[in-house]
């Protein structure tokens, strides 16, 4: 199978990732925090070595302000319930998954918060800035976004709204699923007061794994109670940082590949990984952008994607595109839309979707090549 699906999740794996998981689960995975044994020191410390990773990638003076997640979707939700009272206006964007959008519907139907969508101005999602300034009301607590799309790849300008978050006193969560791993993420200087991750993905460990960094100065509260391994004699749940949104046994197993995942990525460079990325992202929009019936809905100019080549056939559903990919020519693409319903109509394929191949650090250029040839051989059907 020649793997395009990285945006959903990761692979192949680096070997480290494989290894480190399979020795520990072995040899020394006990729960941690919950036992003062060897076992469980050892499962504690392997947990503590991930934080730490995780905090030097995303330049994080305190790894305990990172707590661990099942996944992105969890976070995002931890962050946005956890983050908003009554009366609160928020700012995303149409281009955002339904990780946010979800919450955020959810809340507004109760009548706890109110929302501003920002639309995109091009047919690859690209979000203005002062769009996201411009929308900022008295009451806005809080501005949400994505730092890369999941559907066309496009790099919206998370930097430039971090700024805008600063100036405005406003409090700026970061989707990172479409970024973590790839993209430049420095909390301190890009403003980012909360940064929601899954660890399946850019971060290149395994699934049941993700994380939410939240600032010091943000006032979370914790939407899930439960065992957290402290204050165990008292009956509410801790207010401090990681064990705030910590509850019940952590995926540790999980988290050590995670950690392996991201040692990799401090050693190859993020910058070395979106270069390579890069490269084939070009050799895949140009083998593509000649064919006549080939409409393409991502860019590969100004370093403004992420990994991601999103695309449709004229006169073919999205599905029927990546059935005949996988059935016939034995590539993993992912058609349709991508839990991201307003990306989809604010480009106009809400009745077709679109098809999404996402690239990772270990495609070839001869797995691209191959790629183009079977898709305009779809294409002459």
């Amino acid at each position: 199978m020649l793997y395009l699906d990285n945006a959903a999740t990761s692979f192949p794996k680096p070997v480290e990732v494989y290894d480190r998981m399979n020795l520990f689960i072995r040899e020394e995975c006990a729960n941690p925090g919950r036992s003062s044994h060897e076992m469980a020191r050892s499962s504690a410390a392997w947990v503590m070595k991930t934080r730490e990773a995780l905090a030097s990638l995303f330049n994080i003076d305190n790894p305990l302000r990172i707590g661990f997640t099942a996944n992105a979707t969890y976070a995002l939700n931890m962050a946005i319930q956890g983050a908003l009272k009554k009366g609160d206006h928020v700012i995303t964007t149409a281009m955002d998954h339904n990780s946010v959008l979800r919450p955020l519907c959810e809340l507004k139907k109760k009548g706890i918060i109110d929302y501003t969508i920002i639309m995109p101005y091009n047919s690859y999602g690209s979000i203005d800035p002062f769009a996201v300034s411009k929308a900022v009301k008295p009451n806005t607590r809080l501005i949400v976004l994505t730092a890369s799309s999941n559907v066309t790849g496009t790099i919206l300008p998370y930097k430039e709204i971090g700024e805008i978050a600063r100036k405005k006193g406003i409090l700026y969560l970061i989707d990172g699923a479409q970024g973590a791993g790839v993209l430049p993420l420095d909390v301190k200087s890009m403003n980012i007061s909360m940064l929601a991750f899954p660890g399946h993905k850019g971060l290149m460990g395994p699934q049941g794994t993700g994380g939410l960094y939240v600032n010091e100065n943000v006032n979370l509260t914790p939407i899930i109670q439960g065992g957290t391994g402290s204050h165990s004699f008292e009956t509410f749940q801790p207010l401090f940082m990681p064990d705030m949104i910590e509850c019940g046994t952590l995926n540790t197993p999980g988290i050590v590949g995670l950690g392996a995942g991201i040692d990799f990525i401090l050693k190859t460079g993020t910058d070395a990984i979106l270069k390579r990325k890069e490269i084939l992202l070009a050799k895949l929009y140009e083998g593509l952008a000649v064919h006549r019936r080939i409409k393409l809905y991502s860019t590969v100019e100004g370093h403004r994607n992420s990994g991601i080549i999103a695309f449709i056939i004229d006169g073919m559903d999205s599905s029927e595109t990546a059935d005949l990919l996988d059935s016939r020519y034995h590539i993993a693409a992912r058609p349709g839309f991508h839990c991201a319903p307003l990306a989809h109509k604010a480009l106009g394929t809400e009745k077709t979707g679109m098809v999404r191949l996402s690239l990772g650090y270990f495609n070839t250029p001869d797995e691209i090549q191959y790629t183009i040839d079977s898709i305009k051989e779809i294409a002459k059907l």
